[in-house]
């Protein structure tokens, strides 16, 4: 091992949160969702959306996931490229991100992806870490953006038919 390179068991440890955190967003499970994360997390989303900077509680961030992913058909969160850099308890993760999200819809093609990449800041809690810096960094995208904005909608019908009965 060269000096300044982490030790592999670190970095498998980093790599496996940020898995662990595309896996279970995609399989909607929101307990392993939480399980990655710090109690606050800050955040940088602004390269998709404007203003989309701050801290913010895990918990909520869950909640925003939860109001968005269910009203998709399916989605995928490949991670590749990952460059790991620990110093101590900390961690800086680059690993570059393809996001797929499919919604059969009416209003134009079934798909909308982004690419580019997360730059992650983790912390070690026991034997695991946790996210508790994510910066989403999109470089492209392709599809039909009203996607998100469907699948939005569509989990919020759900809540207001469901709270109607």
């Amino acid at each position: 091992m060269s000096a300044g390179a982490p030790d592999p068991a670190d970095e498998l440890g980093v790599c496996r949160t940020l898995y662990r955190f595309a896996t279970a967003i995609d399989q909607r499970d929101w307990d392993a969702y939480r399980s990655v994360f710090t109690d606050e997390i800050d955040l940088d989303y602004s390269s998709y959306r404007a203003g989309n900077v701050g801290r913010v509680r895990a918990d909520d961030w869950v909640d925003r996931a939860k109001a968005l992913f269910p009203g998709l058909d399916a989605s995928q969160h490949c991670l590749y490229n990952p460059l790991v850099t620990v110093t101590g308890d900390t961690a800086d993760i680059s690993i570059y991100v393809q996001a797929e999200h499919f919604l059969t819809n009416a209003d134009g093609d079934n798909w909308f992806t982004l690419g580019g990449y997360y730059a992650d800041r983790l912390v070690r809690d026991g034997s695991d870490w946790r996210i508790s810096g994510k910066k989403l960094v999109v470089t492209w995208n392709r599809g039909n953006r009203s996607v998100l904005t469907l699948a939005a909608d569509r989990v919020r019908q759900k809540l207001d038919a469901s709270s109607d009965t």
